[in-house]
């Protein structure tokens, strides 16, 4: 009965998919989940003017507000009712988790279980309100005082701004909550596949602009080649390092078994390449960005003819995208909060001292503080390598697409995050066919048995 069932989950051809029904369910409240986010991202905010808005955001272009821009999808150029997304949420989360490894009330909290998860997630929640509120406000100003611009809004004042943080707060939460209902009722995470919707919907833009250079003479066929032989192997080297680990003997006690034998068990401890998954180039591109944002509005309202406007002006250059001091610092935020991320997410004093409450231990290493000891030193050794690859995958296609003078807004971040999410997506789907496998092989063997008797 093993092998064959080994045999039937080898074999995820199409005609398994199709007997799948309850993943057919899931996989279309999944498409619907993401056309509805797409819609929204068309519902422009009440009291806007689109053309105004329109030339207002090509005065801001490659500060922070691009940035968020691509992972809205174009939202927040649009001035959606969905225009912060759920980058929101994805701060008030990364605050919490790092609350609760500092805090030793939130740390407690977290050990409870069921019962402190669902009380951090509402901290979190609680978290994502206060963000939205708060971005939500400034915006409302931005636009109404948009410097020597033209104002966007039509009617500006104390209503439009009630009006704005009111309706960017409940559709932040709206897409909060469709996230959720993804993550039980569709598959993959809610929140990671809205953000990667929001990724591909500015591709064919993309690649529409790049066809369109090629063909009026602009940009040579061979660059166009050349940039899609360079994305294929990308994506290859993402889905290669993503899924590299470095995988520690764990040694367990011999037991008894059911046949009275004495074995001895063991076990690997997987530690991944990059731990920190796409945090670092998220937090290092808007740390970056930050500055120059604040420059570009602030240079609305400074006259170039005095000290702050030059100072303005240099910043702004010296910040743009591929310019010697923006990947220098991009590099090392990277390489910064690749480091400090892993040390949030792993724990090796917590993982040495399960490790010995349940009798394991690694062969030739003491238990307790020698096993943490040697955790953490491979565990930055591993990341020095994770870290390097984030930094490369991240720099390479930003010193490429500037050097070529290419206007892409899809990078390494964008790409990280998209192949990521596909590879869990199509993992869970593998999951679902193969469950589905096993019970139906459980049923027939239900019937064989019943047939017998």
């Amino acid at each position: 009965m093993a092998s064959a069932a080994e045999n039937m989950a080898s074999n995820l051809s199409l005609a398994n998919f199709a007997k799948a029904t309850d993943l057919k369910k899931r996989l279309w409240f999944t498409l619907g989940a993401l056309v509805v986010f797409r819609l929204l991202s068309f519902v422009p905010l009440p009291g806007i003017d689109p053309r105004t808005l329109s030339a207002l955001f090509d005065t801001t272009k490659g500060g922070v507000l691009d940035f968020f821009n691509t992972f809205s999808g174009g939202s927040l150029q649009r001035m959606s009712i969905i225009a912060l997304g759920v980058m929101p949420y994805i701060t008030a989360s990364i605050v919490v988790q790092l609350a609760t490894s500092m805090s030793p009330s939130l740390a407690a909290l977290k050990k409870e279980g069921e019962t402190g998860r669902k009380k951090i997630n509402q901290y979190t929640r609680y978290g994502t309100v206060l963000l939205c509120a708060i971005q939500g406000y400034m915006m409302a100003v931005g636009l109404e005082h948009p410097g020597r611009n033209v104002s966007p809004v039509i009617d500006p004042g104390l209503l439009f701004r009630i009006t704005t943080v009111v309706t960017l707060v409940g559709g932040t939460m709206f897409l909060m909550w469709l996230g959720e209902q993804i993550t039980s009722r569709g598959i993959g995470n809610g929140v990671s596949l809205i953000i990667m919707a929001g990724i591909v919907a500015q591709l064919p833009r993309t690649l529409a602009q790049m066809f369109e250079s090629g063909r009026t003479g602009s940009m040579s066929p061979l660059v166009i080649i050349g940039v899609i032989v360079a994305s294929a192997a990308l994506i290859l080297g993402i889905c290669f390092m993503e899924l590299a680990q470095r995988r520690v003997l764990i040694q367990y006690p011999k037991r008894q078994t059911a046949r009275g034998q004495m074995q001895a068990e063991r076990s690997h401890l997987p530690l991944k390449v990059n731990t920190a998954g796409v945090i670092p180039p998220i937090f290092a591109s808007s740390l970056l960005l930050m500055p120059l944002t604040i420059a570009q509005f602030a240079g609305n309202r400074i006259p170039g003819e005095s000290k702050w406007g030059d100072f303005v002006i240099t910043l702004t250059q010296s910040l743009q995208h591929g310019s010697p001091l923006y990947m220098l610092l991009y590099a090392a935020g990277i390489i910064f909060f690749c480091f400090f991320y892993t040390a949030v997410v792993f724990n090796p004093e917590e993982t040495a001292e399960n490790l010995k409450r349940y009798g394991g231990f690694i062969p030739g290493i003491r238990p307790g503080k020698r096993t943490e000891e040697y955790l953490d030193y491979v565990l930055t050794r591993v990341t020095v390598i994770g870290a390097a690859y984030l930094t490369i995958i991240c720099l390479v296609p930003e010193y490429a697409i500037t050097q070529m003078g290419l206007s892409f807004q899809v990078g390494g971040t964008s790409l990280l995050i998209v192949v990521n999410v596909t590879m869990d997506t199509v993992t869970q789907i593998q999951s679902h066919l193969i469950a589905h496998q096993y019970g139906d092989l459980i049923k027939k063997a239900k019937l064989k048995g019943a047939g017998r008797r």
